[in-house]
């Protein structure tokens, strides 16, 4: 047999394995020229392009799965094109595309191609091979977010045993001084009981005691109640929720703290409901943390003013902290919601506050900007998309 004879019968065996292995393939396969032009294509590729093969052999790739009139590399070159990679180095290339077809529809695919070389080694012809990786990733994004929710709602509940000691650690005192009170008042009527000092005086002053000493109680009873209702575990799930609400339980909780360091407390609400659709602890946490930033920021005193309101322009809701504290450095804005970012001394913070807090607002498809001054405040703007007519409880 002839070196000639061998080598047509060698090249007849290549072609015919190629075709077996184009045609009998479930993926997507093309064999294009160098210029991009299409010279053969399997079933599985004609379905995924609707287009039957006249439509599809002289065609350009690019025409048909990414819908441009000139290749990738010029067109969208952040796009990257296997098939210049391969023509460039000889060898295999790998990319993950998306592909537009004209129909509208965006398909994410794992594509590789192959040089096919003649007796040289120049590369004549390329394979392109590609499948439909969309439901795979829909699927990994889809558990991404329910591992991303899951270490956030952990991180909240962590964060709102930080918050708890915090909010303890405050209430005693205002805890404190009426059970002082109380014990005194007990005791001297003890007393006047004991020695027989019942004068219509005496009367009207226990009268007197007795009704002071029951407002302390009440007041005592509201202050616990709020700290066991702010410690509860329990879930509150996905629930159309009233923002001034929230605002007022946050408030409730952290008044005495601000009292007690010299806090002017200021608060505007709106005048129309506030409803967003969101987790009610999350959010609770959100803006207990935003109040404890400024309330830290303020260890001489200052001032701090809430506004709550509905943006005309945008129709979301809007939540706005404004205090008169030390501020951000302007060399600090851009990672203050990086965690365990803190400029505050050791054992004075985790460095998860503001990190948590963007977590909850993006979570709850909100926006958060800040804007501050060092010496002179911050400022954070939440804004969150209001609930619709029909999810409004």
């Amino acid at each position: 047999m002839s070196h000639r004879k061998k080598a047509k019968e060698n090249g007849d065996l290549e072609k015919d394995v190629i075709d077996f292995f184009i045609h009998e393939s479930d993926a997507r396969i093309v064999v294009m020229n160098p210029d991009f032009t299409i010279v053969e294509a399997n079933l599985p590729y004609l379905e995924a392009v609707s287009k039957p093969k006249a439509g599809v052999l002289g065609a350009h790739c690019y025409e048909l799965t990414h819908g441009l009139s000139a290749p990738c590399s010029i067109s969208q070159p952040e796009l990257g094109c296997p098939l210049l990679e391969t023509l460039r180095t000889g060898k295999s290339a790998h990319v993950i595309h998306e592909h537009l077809f004209p129909d509208g529809r965006a398909v994410y695919c794992n594509m590789v191609t192959y040089p096919l070389k003649n007796p040289s080694g120049q590369v004549t012809r390329i394979i392109e091979m590609w499948r439909d990786i969309t439901r795979e990733l829909s699927h990994r994004v889809e558990n991404r977010v329910k591992s991303l929710k899951a270490d956030l709602q952990k991180l909240v509940q962590e964060d709102r045993m930080i918050s708890l000691g915090k909010l303890v650690a405050s209430s005693v005192h205002e805890i404190n001084n009426p059970i002082q009170g109380l014990l005194t008042f007990s005791r001297l009527m003890e007393t006047s009981l004991q020695e027989g000092k019942l004068t219509k005086k005496t009367m009207a002053e226990f009268k007197e005691h007795l009704a002071l000493m029951s407002s302390e109680l009440e007041r005592i009873g509201k202050i616990v109640s709020g700290l066991l209702s702010f410690a509860r575990q329990s879930e509150a799930g996905w629930n159309p929720v009233e923002v001034d609400d929230i605002l007022d339980q946050v408030i409730h909780l952290t008044r005495h703290k601000m009292e007690i360091q010299n806090i002017l407390f200021e608060r505007k609400r709106s005048d129309m409901p506030l409803t967003i659709n969101g987790d009610l602890h999350q959010l609770q946490q959100c803006f207990l943390n935003l109040v404890f930033n400024s309330i830290e920021a303020m260890p001489k005193g200052g001032s701090l003013f809430i506004r709550s309101d509905l943006d005309p322009f945008s129709g979301r809701v809007t939540v706005e902290f404004r205090d008169t504290g030390c501020g951000i450095p302007e060399e600090h804005l851009g990672h203050i919601y990086d965690p365990f970012f803190t400029t505050k001394e050791a054992g004075q913070g985790t460095g998860l506050g503001l990190s948590i807090v963007h977590g909850i607002v993006k979570a709850h498809q909100g926006d958060i900007q800040v804007n501050s001054r060092p010496g002179e405040g911050t400022t954070f703007v939440l804004s969150f998309p209001r609930a619709q007519e029909g999810e409004l409880p």
